[in-house]
């Protein structure tokens, strides 16, 4: 008989780090994939990060995640969106060759070296020794009195478990349609899962449908890239990973800008009636702010180009990504709308696009640990919860498999909370106010996100990863390191006196800044808005300084500049965390009064954890959290009248 602490079935995003994060906490782990060289593959967009996904990598890095490494490894252009803007919603992209990519994740997994150095001294981990894998598809799932015990393989085996982390994805039930073609598959060339939905619809667990979409592949030598606009990445890297060399390990490679137009529309406009998203072969809904071009050009008739980038799919491939023009019309509409294109005249198609159908579960039927209300040990992890994006599904599974380790180790659960991280917003979101479209994670729903910048995830989050065991003593001792050295540099700037000397007051004015009338510190120099830390660095000879980190001197001129605002959110957070920390798990709704039917029904479906949580529940009107209040001030005056009749009986 087969049995592991964890079985993770998928070895998508959300997989790897479900079970990585499962193995670190010291239990035995089987991955059931049914194609491992797929492992970890991006199926869509070659790339890591953007706006507020960024965010969510760079905490999966800190908990001890493999994302972050990985995109470093394999990145061929990195780019810092918004720069202009505030640090709270500046975001990290990495461009990645996908091939590298999932290479890196594999060998990791794998603990082995197959002609790929790993140079990076924490690649290598002893927690990847607990995991097995075997390529199989699950059929259905193994159950014993209300909790998971294991699953079933297509050839019939039982493999037992103590916790199942389901990851898979857009492959439950999926269909691929490319105009009126229509057949089984999660994406081109992988088979569909059949049957794990099926089961637990029958079990009474909701199942519904959404809809994802992917552009064409172009040749690469087909394109004229001369007259198209050229996009460079960054010259700065800025890693994902605290444990990813500083600089970039592969050669950086040229994204290009191209633009359709008038006749493009007009073919995709003739054959509209072929599209599967208007001839009512596809109900459900696909994620709204990466529409098709089909979309595109309806919902925004008066616009005359829509824009499209060609990105690389690997460093020397001939694939080439066209992001921006998802689509599921036949391949010869494609290809004639395509050849009207400047710079695309004479392009050859490697692989049309194409739309997904697939089902997914109701999110409101999972705790904020991931683990399903109807089942024990069961967890949901990735796109089956409605989400979308490799790094939501990632953050999810590296949630997923620390609490399937905590439920096995009898330890206390992780739920990550709305002014710790971007994960933590992201699972509120999906169990508190659930989902009709791809769920994708913007900076604009976190309400904190001033706390939640990408410069600070360190100060956050690592106090988690050492209480958890998520990291190995290096990496433990390399973040302490960073957090020391910027401390130092706090105190020592904010002790440093800065004279109004003549050497002084002509570096100021070179700057454009006021003179100074008085001594300031360089921590006030460096409040001022048009100075930065690269011109504080000027005035300090001292060699010391110039050995901290860039990052340092970056994390801590914002938390300078920012200090009063990061101060006034914070104070924010500790008024609401008394909503927050205030438990009604276990409340029999039936018994508050002036609840509406409505407000019931949600409350019981959602069982949420804490009274705010109560508070985001889509719909959720402030009379039923008052009679909620009511109902647990009257409980807990009952209790305490109970107390007082039992200590008078003993007397």
């Amino acid at each position: 008989m087969q049995a592991y602490d964890v079985v993770v079935v998928g070895s998508g995003h959300a997989g790897v780090e479900a079970a990585y994060a499962a193995a670190r906490m010291g239990c035995s782990v089987l991955v059931a994939t049914v194609r491992w060289d797929h492992t970890a593959y991006m199926s869509c967009n070659p790339s890591i990060g953007g706006l507020g996904k960024g965010h969510i990598v760079k905490e999966i890095d800190i908990l001890g995640g493999l994302m972050p490494r990985a995109a470093d490894a394999a990145c061929i252009q990195f780019k810092r969106l918004n720069r202009s803007k505030g640090p709270a919603v500046r975001g990290s992209r990495a461009q990645c060759d996908k091939s590298r990519y999932s290479s890196y994740i594999c060998q990791f997994l794998s603990a082995k070296d197959q002609g790929y150095k790993l140079v990076n001294p924490y690649d290598l981990d002893s927690a990847c020794q607990r995991i097995s894998y075997i390529s199989t598809e699950i059929k259905s799932l193994i159950f014993k009195k209300g909790y998971c015990r294991g699953v079933l393989t297509n050839s019939g085996d039982k493999i037992y478990a103590k916790a199942v982390i389901l990851t898979t994805g857009t492959f439950m039930k999926a269909r691929i349609h490319m105009g009126q073609n229509i057949w089984s598959g999660g994406r081109a060339g992988d088979k569909a899962t059949e049957g794990l939905s099926d089961q637990l619809r029958s079990l009474g667990l909701s199942v519904y449908r959404l809809k994802t979409g992917t552009p064409p592949r172009l040749k690469k030598n087909s394109i004229d890239f001369s007259v198209l606009s050229p996009q460079v990445g960054d010259k700065r890297f800025w890693p994902f990973s605290f444990f990813s060399l500083a600089s970039f390990r592969l050669s950086q490679q040229l994204c290009y800008l191209a633009y359709t137009n008038e006749d493009t529309h007009n073919i995709i406009y003739k054959n509209l009636s072929k599209s599967p998203l208007y001839t009512g072969a596809i109900q459900s809904r696909g994620p709204r702010y990466c529409p098709s071009v089909e979309d595109k050009i309806t919902y925004f008739p008066d616009k005359k180009e829509h824009q499209s980038f060609l990105e690389p799919e690997t460093s020397h491939g001939d694939s080439i990504y066209l992001q921006g023009l998802s689509t599921s019309l036949p391949e010869e509409v494609q290809r004639a709308f395509l050849r009207t294109i400047k710079g695309l005249n004479k392009v050859e198609i490697l692989r049309p696009g194409y739309a997904v159908e697939y089902d997914f579960f109701d999110p409101l039927q999972i705790f904020s640990t991931l683990e399903t209300k109807a089942f024990k040990g069961l967890f949901f992890a990735g796109q089956i919860n409605g989400s979308s994006g490799y790094e939501e599904a990632a953050g999810q599974g590296l949630i997923a498999g620390i609490n399937a380790a905590c439920l096995v180790k009898e330890k206390e659960a992780l739920i990550l909370k709305r002014d710790q991280a971007y994960i933590g917003v992201l699972i509120d979101d999906l169990t508190t106010k659930g989902t009709k479209e791809p769920y994708r994670m913007l900076t604009s729903r976190a309400e904190y996100r001033l706390l939640l910048r990408e410069d600070n995830v360190a100060e956050r989050l690592f106090h988690i990863s050492e209480k958890y065991h998520l990291l190995n003593s290096d990496q433990k001792r390399k973040i302490a390191m960073h957090l020391d050295q910027r401390e130092k540099l706090k105190n020592r700037l904010s002790e440093i006196q800065l004279v109004p000397n003549p050497s002084t007051q002509k570096q100021l004015q070179a700057i454009q800044t006021p003179i100074l009338s008085k001594p300031q510190s360089l921590k006030n120099i460096l409040c001022r808005p048009e100075i930065s830390w690269r011109h504080i660095k000027e005035f300090l000879q001292e060699s010391k300084f110039h050995s901290y980190f860039d990052s340092t001197w970056e994390a801590v001129e914002i938390s300078f500049k920012y200090e009063g605002y990061i101060q006034r959110q914070s104070q924010l957070v500790l008024k609401n965390r008394q909503m927050e920390d205030l438990p009604i798990v276990g409340i029999d709704y039936d018994q508050v009064k002036g609840l509406s039917r409505e407000a019931l029904e949600k409350l019981k479906q959602i069982q949420p954890r804490t009274l705010a949580a109560a508070t985001r529940i889509s719909g959720m009107p402030p009379v039923a959290i008052q009679a909620i209040l009511i109902y647990l001030k009257m409980r807990e005056n009952l209790s305490n009248l109970a107390l007082k009749k039992t200590k008078n009986l003993r007397i």
